[in-house]
């Protein structure tokens, strides 16, 4: 029904209700997308304390590409401090000189992969006085919404009925930014349709 850059909505038709309230779901809760998840602080003379500007840093949406990457527990390596196949370093490295100077998220930089970068420049970090500094590595992984919301992939899915029939509905996807909001609604739909069918496989072995 309507497609930008933020949102999708769509009509769903002879859908029960169940299936339709669960893509609205998987939306918010199981698609992947890339967030900080790990912060080696080198040096922090700001204000904020280190868990406090880690904190920002993981929520700041990152553009994602589900085809490079493969989440942690999937990954073959096994290392926890992960792999190029499985997480990317950020870098920031921001110092004042004589006057107040606000860091952004635009000063981020991406030194593995220049694709996973923040949606916007202008998230506001923290501020730095005068000789005050703050040097980071910041590692980037695969993540679900049902873990932290800082993998939210969507930041709203809203189900309308359409009528009065309890099969027919609207449903929108708003997006964060990390995806396009119609990749958040095909990965919605591929990953329910692999539960149903895990669902589905289980009850067979159960019947004799």
């Amino acid at each position: 029904v309507e497609l930008d850059d933020k949102k999708i909505v769509v009509e769903l038709r002879g859908i029960p209700r169940s299936y339709a309230n669960a893509l609205r779901r998987f939306a918010l809760s199981e698609v992947y997308c890339m967030a900080i998840d790990d912060v080696v602080i080198i040096e922090n003379t700001s204000i904020l304390y280190d868990e406090l500007l880690a904190h920002r840093l993981g929520l700041i949406p990152l553009r994602t590409n589900l085809d490079k990457y493969v989440p942690p527990e999937e990954c073959d390596c096994k290392n926890p401090l992960g792999c190029p196949k499985c997480r990317v370093m950020l870098v920031l490295d921001a110092e004042a000189k004589d006057e107040i100077k606000t860091v952004y998220s635009g000063d981020l930089v991406s030194v593995e992969d220049p694709e996973v970068k923040p949606i916007s420049d202008k998230i506001p970090i923290v501020k730095l006085a005068p000789n005050q500094r703050v040097k980071l590595e910041a590692y980037a992984r695969l993540g679900r919404g049902k873990d932290h919301a800082k993998w939210q992939a969507a930041t709203i899915a809203v189900l309308k009925p359409l009528d009065d029939s309890e099969e027919n509905f609207i449903l929108k996807i708003e997006s964060t930014g990390s995806l396009k909001p119609e990749v958040i609604f095909l990965k919605s739909l591929e990953l329910l349709a692999k539960k149903l069918e895990k669902v589905k496989l289980m009850v067979s072995e159960l019947l004799p």
